[in-house]
């Protein structure tokens, strides 16, 4: 039978009562403290959660709002993930926001965060899976692996000509902080950008920004990566200068389908041939767009086949055209060309990182059931997101999440959410979403009950990873002591 809880009587992570009224503050002054009760299970299930950023935020967010307690396990000391990492330092506001939305929701009783524990270092699957006694995992811990250029030798030029995005973009979003002690890289003009995506648009436009700064700066015309990200023709027409004067070659994006293929828009489910025509139109304004804006080159129908090594170094790609049969591009004998250039930045794609214990299908986890992905090997263990999805796309990896957690806990948990259901609080095309999955399923396996002493065992083994890195259980005093002085 459901029993009642108010949230001040709902367990809680901190670890003394001051500590649980500073909770209560924090929601209240946050607007996501509701005096009404919620209507849960007692509590009796405890789930961990691999990843602390959207997806994992989100997943964590409706399992605690369900009366599940949730341990979310963070690689790094900040939850942001590609928030922080991935999305680039221009996205002030956006970034800003998506911050505050994660810390909400990370800091909602019955969510226990352990932060600088990264599965596979500190955490090993197997362990957590088998021995811990959760009720489930979720692994919500992204996609930080570049895939492969797919040119054979390629990755031996790896820092000698050849850079991948993420360590890239890493890079540009932190370069600037004086703590900083990872690899570095030049932005030369006229480097070649193999990619087709919204990521790899962020990187033109990395490249162009910073060649067009160093060039004004040449002219003693002082300007920085905000100014000029709101397009650099305008910039350099308050200054009195057009951009060709200044010699900036540009930088040339490559994709080996048609321009209106690139996935800089997405078609509905089951689009009709009339959306899907609108569809590729968006997407070719998009790139129209963003090419009038950061004077970047482009060339699609370009397959990368080989490389140009000299000295050691990669100074370029051979590359042909491609001929389009669906989603199919194959290089067309006999049109091959050299393009030479100061470096190759590969944006093709990110995909999750190999980890002992998991089994994998192809480049991705290896799951079955595609409205609440289950490994083929654990079947308490499921994935949301982009572990999942392969789209980096910020509303995809929330939407994905709360569809699936709310399928699990509905075929899992029988828990009924009552009035507060936080689906009802979202826009209406998320609520819309989050209700699919709330949609009767034919069979329900549920969770088994944890009893109290199981549920101990858990939380005695968070404190220690908590206490390993100097966590006390104060999640804004956490983020405030490990965020960086000179972080932009």
């Amino acid at each position: 039978m459901a029993t009642t809880f108010s949230l001040r009587e709902f367990p809680q992570e901190r670890t003394s009562e001051s500590s649980g009224r500073d909770v209560q503050s924090r929601c209240l002054s946050s607007n996501i403290w509701s005096p009404d009760p919620i209507v849960v299970n007692p509590p009796e299930h405890f789930v961990a959660v691999i990843g602390g950023a959207i997806s994992g935020s989100v997943a964590a967010e409706i399992l605690a709002d369900h009366g599940i307690r949730v341990a979310v396990f963070e690689q790094n000391a900040r939850p942001y993930g590609k928030i922080e990492d991935g999305l680039p330092r221009w996205h002030v506001e956006q970034r800003k926001q998506e911050y505050a939305r994660i810390d909400a929701r990370l800091r909602k009783p019955g969510v226990y965060y352990i932060p600088c524990t990264k599965l596979g270092r500190d955490v090993h699957f197997n362990d957590l899976a088998n021995n811990w006694g959760f009720s489930a995992v979720i692994l919500a811990n992204g996609a930080w692996r570049d895939r492969d250029l797919g040119v054979p030798g390629a990755n031996e030029y790896v820092g000698k000509g050849l850079v991948y995005q993420n360590p890239f973009i890493y890079w540009y979003n932190h370069k600037n902080e004086r703590s900083y002690g990872g690899p570095r890289y030049e932005t030369p003009d006229g480097a070649l950008v193999v990619g087709g995506g919204l990521a790899s648009i962020d990187v033109v436009k990395v490249l162009q920004l910073e060649n067009y700064e160093r060039a004004l700066r040449a002219r003693g015309i002082e300007t920085d990566v905000h100014e000029l990200e709101k397009g650099i023709p305008a910039v350099c027409k308050e200054h009195g200068i057009r951009p060709e004067e200044l010699g900036v070659r540009g930088c040339l994006l490559i994709y080996r389908r048609r321009e209106q293929d690139m996935p800089l828009a997405q078609a509905p489910d089951n689009a009709t041939p009339d959306q899907i025509a609108k569809t590729e139109q968006v997407r070719q304004k998009v790139l129209r767009f963003a090419r009038d804006k950061y004077l970047f080159r482009f060339q699609d129908r370009r397959l990368a086949t080989g490389l140009i090594v000299e000295n050691g170094r990669l100074t370029g790609l051979k590359v042909a055209e491609t001929k389009i049969d669906g989603r199919r591009s194959e290089p067309i004998p006999g049109t091959e060309q050299d393009i030479r250039a100061p470096l190759v930045i590969s944006s093709i794609g990110s995909v999750p990182e190999v980890l002992p214990g998991i089994s994998m299908n192809g480049e991705y986890y290896a799951f079955k059931d595609e409205a609440a992905p289950r490994h083929v090997e654990h079947s308490h263990v499921f994935g949301v997101g982009n572990v999942v999805t392969g789209q980096g796309n910020i509303r995809v990896s929330l939407v994905h999440s709360q569809q699936v957690t709310k399928k699990l806990i509905e075929e899992n948990a029988r828990i009924s959410s009552g009035t507060n259901d936080p689906a009802r609080m979202r826009p209406m095309d998320e609520a819309r979403a989050a209700e699919r999955a709330e949609a009767a399923v034919d069979r329900v396996a549920c969770w088994p009950a944890l009893s109290s002493e199981q549920l101990m065992a858990i939380e005695q083994r968070i404190r220690a990873l908590q206490q390993r890195v100097g966590y006390t259980g104060d999640y804004d005093a956490w983020i405030a002591k490990v965020t960086p002085p000179d972080l932009e």
